[in-house]
């Protein structure tokens, strides 16, 4: 796992990096487990009307979908770890699993974890990178992913590249984990968590170069607010480069800085102990 840099031979290649792919098991030869994936129809951003409702969108390559088992409910048969692979719709990496009783899964693929080694999930299941357990099984202190926030319905927080959420404390019916983003907040002790931090730590360093690498992805080009009419966006119109009298926003009104986005009244505000740390502004 590491970040490799092309020479200068074009102004695209100046400064661009990329995966160098060491950590999959084949290479750059991407050939997932045929009865694991499925088709996904792209939208472009448009709703059931054909309409826009998600701007930018657009493109891309062609992906296919892979079938991640996030619930780990498969309790008591161990799995041995077969490969280590690319997947096209996130920025973790997935293993495949090949279960004692010949059923074959996907799950997300946590730093340390490699090919030939044996996983189990459930309650008797050892605190060791890859095991899945629930919170009240697990050691306080350890470092965790894909963590469910209702019991038995999946992993939902955690799941990105590099990504590790701790376990700090076990009180009666709940567990307290803190999460990438500094927010500590509770949830049932029931709830079912992996040990490890994710794989693919070195992601948030690629530097993606140029434009055209941007729309493999199905990203479009993104207009400058300012530079719209004002009919189109808050802060278009005006005479000059720029049109001052108000704070940055989006096309709907939102403050792009600072602006709060959660609503006050939340069900889910007693859950959090301790709000996601405020970032500082970018000079």
């Amino acid at each position: 796992m590491g970040v490799k840099q092309y020479k200068p031979t074009s102004p695209g290649r100046r400064g661009m990096t990329v995966n160098d792919w060491a950590e999959l098991t084949h290479g750059n030869r991407n050939r997932p487990e045929r009865s694991l994936v499925e088709k996904i129809k792209k939208s472009g951003g448009r709703n059931h009307h054909g309409r826009i409702t998600n701007r930018n969108i657009g493109g891309g390559h062609k992906a296919k979908y892979r079938k991640i088992d996030f619930k780990r409910d498969k309790d008591g048969v161990p799995a041995k770890v077969v490969s280590i692979e690319y997947d096209p719709r996130r920025t973790a990496r997935i293993a495949l699993l090949h279960y004692a009783d010949g059923e074959k899964r996907y799950i997300l693929a946590p730093l340390g974890l490699e090919v030939g080694q044996t996983v189990l999930s459930g309650e008797n299941a050892e605190p060791k990178v890859g095991n899945a357990m629930p919170l009240r099984c697990i050691p306080t202190g350890l470092e965790i992913h894909n963590v469910e926030l209702q019991p038995r319905r999946g992993g939902q927080l955690g799941r990105s590249a590099g990504t590790l959420v701790k376990l700090m404390a076990k009180e009666g019916k709940t567990a307290t984990i803190m999460l990438p983003s500094g927010e500590m907040r509770k949830v049932p002790i029931e709830c079912r968590a992996t040990i490890g931090q994710i794989g693919n730590t070195e992601h948030n360093t690629i530097v993606i170069g140029k434009a055209g690498r941007h729309r493999w992805m199905g990203k479009r080009p993104v207009s400058r607010g300012c530079a719209m009419n004002p009919h189109s966006h808050p802060m278009g119109g005006g005479e000059g480069h720029r049109s001052g009298g108000r704070h940055p926003q989006g096309p709907t009104g939102i403050l792009a800085k600072g602006g709060k986005t959660r609503k006050p009244k939340a069900r889910s505000n007693k859950f959090i102990v301790r709000a996601r740390k405020k970032r500082g502004r970018r000079r």
